[in-house]
């Protein structure tokens, strides 16, 4: 629920038509955003720690009768008695689908954030195409793109989410396959163990995946006072609250235990979850994912209580 006044608050006479229009007005500044971050994160993405065609240096080893001479790197052969060869790490195209939610909770906004939820989901999806897209790798988006490895990547995307249908909820999967990464991104209110419905086929069919909780800081820290009426933006119905105060600490009770259930749940999985507030840089998210997407050892990202 959120608190009106705050905020312009969608109802359910908002149609698909209106939320597509506000959608496309939204896009070309969220590319440019996505942009701007993406260039504070090396794009460099890992290689595949295998032998075989690629930029980087992985190992020396011993030259083997009938190699090409010209794979010998005459400069470490000249330290000893041994020819050696410079093998390269194997840096083949990795297919990453990415999605963002783009529900009207996704719409909410509080004086407490810098952007709507929408917005910020937008730009760490487009700015996480554009860093993968720089280093090669195939990127897709459920139901609205087919897998490209392309420099122009992200533009496409973009593209495809200007003209794409209702976005709500989480996406159809059944063309993904495995051993491939997703990344999503969303609020996640709904209830855990229909979200964890949804995700864990995934799982079980060998996919990584990468959760990305993104929350308004109001809907953290319930800073309400007094008389409140909040509304639901998806079913548009209204509660009021006389003492809005005398509510907090069961809500936020309720808040961190939605959260560490979720996040314990996607650990048993193997999947990584990452809240993010609107009111921080989107950098933090942006980063944690890389390293996530790289195999590098990151925090896990539960919320915990201040």
């Amino acid at each position: 629920m959120a608190a009106v006044g705050e905020h312009i608050t969608p109802t359910p006479a908002r149609d698909a038509l209106s939320r597509a229009r506000q959608r496309a007005l939204m896009i070309p500044d969220c590319m440019v955003e996505a942009r701007r971050l993406a260039n504070t994160v090396v794009s460099g993405w890992h290689g595949r720690r295998k032998r075989g065609i690629g930029e980087n240096f992985w190992q020396f080893r011993p030259y083997s009768e009938g190699e090409s001479l010209s794979r010998i790197d005459w400069r470490r052969s000249a330290r000893d008695e041994h020819l050696y060869v410079r093998d390269r790490e194997w840096e083949a195209a990795h297919t990453i689908w990415l999605w963002a939610d783009l529900s009207p909770s996704m719409m909410y906004k509080s004086r407490f954030g810098t952007v709507s939820k929408e917005s910020r989901a937008l730009v760490l999806m487009l700015a996480m195409a554009e860093v993968l897209a720089r280093s090669g790798e195939r990127i897709g988006c459920p139901g609205i793109m087919e897998p490209v490895s392309a420099r122009n990547a992200a533009e496409r995307l973009a593209n495809a989410l200007v003209h794409a249908p209702d976005l709500s909820g989480l996406p159809e999967t059944g063309m993904i396959r495995s051993y491939s990464d997703v990344v999503m991104i969303g609020d996640f209110l709904d209830d855990t163990d229909r979200v964890m419905e949804r995700i864990a086929p995934l799982a079980r069919r060998g996919l990584k995946g990468h959760l990305v909780e993104v929350y308004d800081p109001a809907e953290e820290d319930f800073p309400y006072e007094g008389r409140t009426e909040f509304s639901d933006p998806e079913t548009g119905e209204k509660l009021t609250a006389g003492r809005a105060e005398t509510l907090r600490e069961d809500y936020r009770r309720a808040w961190f235990a939605r959260r560490e259930t979720l996040g314990e749940a996607l650990r048993h999985l193997g999947w990584t979850f990452t809240p993010h507030s609107t009111g921080a840089l989107a950098s933090q998210a942006l980063v944690k994912l890389h390293a996530y997407l790289s195999g590098q050892p990151a925090s896990t990202g539960i919320g915990e209580r201040p």
